[in-house]
C-alpha cells in the first residue's frame, strides 16, 4: 500500500516537473471549474482570485459556490461535484487516516494562518472576568488562559449542568485549538474512541459541532456556553451583544495553519496543468491580501461582505480583517497578524503543520493507537504536496508576478522547533512522539481508549 502511495506522489511530481512553459503556454486539461467554500473570511483567497481576475489570467473560468458545512464540502469534492474546495487544514489528513470519511485528498496550498478565536456567553464571561488580572486601563491582560474558565465550569457542575462548547468539525483546527487551550488550563476536553466518536469521553467540557453561521444564535439561545470559530462569527457575538471573545488562536499557537485548498489525488493527477494554474492564481490572491502592509484589506472586507461570499456586515468583517480585533465592547486591540494570507510563507504546505494535526488526532483518540515517527512523516508527505506549489511559484517568478524571496526554496518542509504555544511546550515536527509525551492531558505511548477508559497495552502500535 505504501509503495502505491509513494508511486502516486511520484507521478504527480513528475507531471508537474515536466511542465516548463509559462502560463500562456500551459495546456489546461479543464478550464471550467466549480470550487466550494464555507462563509468565513478565510475563504478570501478564492474571492480575490475571482474578483481580481487571477483565475481568468490563467485561462480558468471559475464558479464559486458556498456549501452548507464541512462534511458537504468533503463529500462533494470526493464525488467530483466540486473540482476543489476551501477545506479545514486537518480535513485531508482526517480523510487519509480514515477518521470519518476515508478518502484520498491532497493539498498544495495553505490558505491562511491564524483567523480563529474562542468566544463565551455573557453569563460565562461574568463568572470569569472578576478573577482576571487587568492592566492600568482596567482591561483584561491577554492571553487569557483556560484556568480562568474553571470557576465557570465548576459552577455549572455544581448546578448539575454540563458546560458545552461548540467547534466547527471534529478534524478542524478549531477543535484541536480549543482542546489544546482547555487542556493547558487543566480542563479535560474528552477523548474519542473507535466505538464512541462524540469526543466527550471523560470530558470536563463537552464539545460538539455547530456550523459557523449558527454559533452566535446558539450562544444567545443557551444551547452552547461558548465556541471556537473563524471570523466574522466571534465579532458577530459582540455586534449582537450575546458574548465576548476571550482568546485568539494565534495566542494558543502563534501563526498556526487554518485552511487549505483541497482536491482529490485522482483530480490532481488527471489535471496537473489546471492544478498549477489554480495554485498560481491562489498564490497571487494571498500576496494581494497581504501586500503593502495590508493596504488592500478594506477592499477585501467590502468584497467579503457581499452575500455571495460571507454576507456579514462590513463593520463586523473589517474588525478582524484590517488588523484589529475586538475582545469586548470598547476593547478593540491591534492584532496585525489575526489574519495572515502570505506573510511568513503562509501559503506553503509545511509537513510539520500536517504532523501537528496528526499528533492531536492521536492525542485525543481519533487515531486509536500509537504510531511511529516515520508514520507521521509519511502520512504528512502523502497529503501535503510541496512540489506542485514550488512549481507554480517558479512560474510566477518567471512571469515577474512574484519574487524569489517570497518562497521557502531551501525548506525541507519542517518549520523550526517552537515554544510559541500558550503553555510553552516545545513542538518539533520531526519528533511527534516525543512531543506527545510532553503534553500533560492526552493519550501517551501505548495507551488506547477502551470501554470508556484509558488503558495501556504493552507493545500497542
Amino acid at each position: 500500500m505504501l509503495k502505491k502511495t509513494f508511486r502516486a506522489c511520484w507521478l504527480i511530481a513528475a507531471a508537474f516537473s515536466a511542465t516548463h512553459a509559462a502560463a500562456a503556454e500551459l495546456e489546461l486539461e479543464k478550464e471550467q471549474l466549480k470550487l466550494g467554500f464555507i462563509k468565513l473570511t478565510d475563504m478570501a483567497p478564492l474571492a480575490i482570485a475571482y474578483e481580481k481576475g487571477f483565475f481568468e489570467d490563467e485561462g480558468l473560468y471559475v464558479t464559486l459556490e458556498p456549501q452548507a458545512n464541512w462534511k458537504v464540502i468533503l463529500d462533494r469534492v470526493i464525488t467530483g461535484e466540486l473540482d476543489g474546495a476551501h477545506m479545514l487544514a486537518g480535513q485531508p489528513l482526517g480523510a487519509a487516516v480514515g477518521f470519518g470519511t476515508k478518502a484520498d485528498i491532497v493539498t498544495s496550498f495553505s490558505m491562511d494562518l491564524n483567523g480563529n478565536a474562542t468566544t463565551v456567553s455573557n453569563e460565562v464571561w461574568n463568572l470569569m472576568k472578576t478573577k482576571l488580572p487587568a492592566d492600568a486601563q482596567g482591561k483584561p491582560i491577554h492571553p487569557i488562559k483556560a484556568d480562568a474558565l474553571k470557576p465557570a465550569v465548576d459552577a455549572f457542575k455544581a448546578a448539575g449542568k454540563p458546560f458545552k462548547m461548540a467547534m466547527v468539525f471534529p478534524v478542524s483546527t478549531h477543535n484541536y485549538e480549543l482542546r489544546y487551550w482547555l487542556a493547558a488550563g487543566g480542563l479535560h476536553p474528552g477523548f474519542y474512541s473507535p466505538t464512541d466518536v462524540s469526543g466527550q469521553i471523560k470530558a470536563d467540557v463537552f464539545l460538539s459541532v455547530t456550523p459557523p453561521p449558527q454559533m452566535p444564535a446558539a450562544l444567545e439561545a443557551g444551547t452552547v456556553n461558548g465556541y471556537c470559530v473563524g471570523e466574522p462569527w466571534n465579532q458577530q457575538a459582540i455586534f449582537k451583544g450575546v458574548g465576548v471573545p476571550i482568546v485568539t488562536d494565534a495566542e494558543i499557537w502563534k501563526n498556526n495553519p487554518e485552511k487549505v485548498f483541497g482536491v482529490t489525488r485522482a483530480w490532481a493527477e488527471k489535471h496537473p496543468n489546471t492544478y498549477l494554474a489554480l495554485l498560481k492564481a491562489l498564490i497571487r490572491a494571498g500576496k494581494w491580501l497581504d501586500e503593502n502592509n495590508g493596504a488592500n484589506r478594506k477592499e477585501a472586507a467590502q468584497i467579503l461582505s457581499r452575500p455571495e461570499y460571507v454576507g456579514a456586515d462590513y463593520r463586523v468583517i473589517a474588525n478582524s480583517m484590517t488588523g484589529t480585533f475586538e475582545f469586548g465592547r470598547g476593547d478593540k486591540r491591534s492584532v496585525p497578524d489575526f489574519n495572515v494570507f502570505f506573510r511568513y510563507y503562509a501559503t506553503y504546505p509545511y509537513y510539520s503543520d500536517a504532523v501537528w494535526f496528526l499528533t492531536q488526532m492521536r492525542r485525543w483518540g481519533q487515531i486509536p493507537q500509537t504510531q511511529t515517527d516515520q508514520w507521521y512523516h509519511d502520512t504528512a508527505k502523502k497529503v501535503y504536496l510541496t512540489e506542485p506549489y514550488l512549481r507554480a511559484a517558479k512560474l510566477l517568478i518567471e512571469e515577474k508576478k512574484a519574487k524569489q524571496e517570497d518562497f521557502p526554496w531551501n525548506s525541507d518542509g519542517y518549520r523550526p522547533a517552537t515554544k510559541e504555544f500558550i503553555d510553552g511546550v516545545e513542538y518539533d515536527g520531526r519528533k511527534p512522539n516525543d512531543y506527545l509525551q510532553k503534553l500533560t492531558i492526552g493519550l501517551k505511548q501505548g495507551q488506547i481508549v477502551e470501554s470508556g477508559n484509558v488503558v495501556t497495552k504493552q507493545g500497542a502500535t
